[in-house]
């Protein structure tokens, strides 16, 4: 009877069998999808190219290289309608790339103080932050864009009854016109300058970072992070002889004339877009702060620690371990709501494609472009949103 009972124990247990066993059938589950991932690709090239042979056209990239032949409006780097249609894509991106991270960081910032706002204590502030909220959340991002647009740009003064603001500023109806920098020779010393001043301002506040959690006493961070990163600058800048100057816009007769002009195209995204999103990580600030424990104010209030550092200090920091995850699918849909940019006429990727494929009729290879960057894109933001989550994660000691 022992020897029996030893062998139901297990220890002469027949092989577990392999249609049940888990490693064997996450194997061969991968396996198959992998092949089938591989064979409808593999069908769909092979369609397309029968297709596109039908219609005696071919396949494949090399039409990039051919001549563009049309203007875009918005060029922060160097375009002309002889430019390649390479080109026009690259533009196209680095307008893409430009209002994305310029609607981030507006975002962020907004969303933090209507998230705060929305527990204020003050009634009219929480009420007037859960109104924002409840409006931009509920309206589609394509109706705020041309609510800028149409119902706000597009209502100021024409170019000769320009605003006119300090520093040779005017905005109208056709953008903010502002002067344009022109750098001269030694402008490069100051950028060096900037970042050794960036990179010396890491590094000072690690080694306080670090000071302060050996003996308790932080030192002063602020003053010497401002004189690294504004104070060496200032002094190359001094020293190589001002080697910046502006070129003021001019009223001229039917336009202005010099400087440089923000087009309402990109002030209409751009606005939209940021205040769109702020409504939904308002949402995510609030909820990270109400996930701190209140025991964690009331301790620093016993302590002595005045309302502004609680939050600052003790309550923020806590609260970024819960708002980080879901504040990256917001970036992520800031960043492909830019392609609604082409119902107004901003240049982005989505907009300079569309064009390219209507001229050259090479659809499958420019969709394929847009998915591969926006693929791009979107791995990359959660790739380092991923890298800042680890960074702020609680260390156990």
């Amino acid at each position: 009877m022992a020897i029996g009972a030893a062998e139901r124990g297990g220890t002469n247990r027949p092989a577990q069998s392999l249609l049940y066993n888990p490693e064997l059938r996450r194997f061969v589950y991968q396996t198959l999808t992998i092949v089938f991932i591989v064979w409808l690709v593999w069908y769909a090239w092979t369609n397309a190219t029968q297709n596109l042979a039908k219609a005696n056209m071919t396949a494949g990239f090399g039409f990039l290289n051919g001549r563009a032949g049309f203007d875009i409006a918005q060029t922060p780097i160097a375009y002309s309608s002889d430019s390649t249609y390479f080109r026009a894509l690259v533009l196209g991106l680095v307008n893409t790339i430009i209002v994305a991270v310029c609607g981030i960081a507006t975002a962020t910032v907004v969303g933090l103080l209507v998230g705060m706002g929305r527990l204020s204590s003050n009634w009219l502030i929480a009420r007037l932050s859960t109104v924002y909220v409840e409006v931009f959340r509920n309206i589609p991002p394509l109706l705020v864009i041309f609510f800028w647009y149409k119902g706000v740009l597009s209502l100021l003064p024409d170019v000769k009854q320009a605003i006119s603001l300090p520093l040779s500023v005017y905005v109208s109806n056709r953008g903010i016109f502002m002067p344009a920098p022109v750098f001269s020779e030694g402008f490069g010393v100051v950028l060096i300058a900037l970042a050794v001043g960036i990179v010396g301002a890491i590094i000072y506040t690690r080694w306080a970072n670090k000071k302060q959690m050996a003996t308790g006493k932080r030192p002063p961070v602020l003053a010497i992070n401002l004189a690294l990163i504004i104070g060496l600058p200032l002094i190359a800048f001094i020293n190589t002889g001002l080697p910046i100057s502006f070129d003021p816009p001019i009223l001229g007769k039917f336009n202005m004339k010099g400087g440089t002009v923000v087009g309402p195209e990109f002030l209409s995204l751009y606005m939209a877009l940021s205040f769109y999103t702020a409504a939904f990580i308002a949402e995510i600030v609030r909820a990270g702060i109400r996930g701190v424990s209140h025991g964690q104010s009331e301790a620093a209030h016993a302590l002595g620690i005045r309302p502004r550092l609680t939050t600052r200090l003790v309550v923020l920091p806590q609260a970024l371990r819960i708002i980080i995850p879901p504040l990256t699918s917001q970036y992520l849909n800031l960043t492909k709501n830019s392609s609604l940019a082409v119902a107004i006429g901003y240049a982005d990727l989505v907009a300079v494609g569309g064009t390219i494929l209507n001229q050259s009729g090479h659809s499958i290879e420019i969709i394929a472009i847009w998915m591969l960057v926006y693929v791009s894109i979107s791995l990359m933001t959660s790739l380092f949103m991923n890298w800042f989550n680890a960074k702020m994660a609680l260390v156990e000691r």
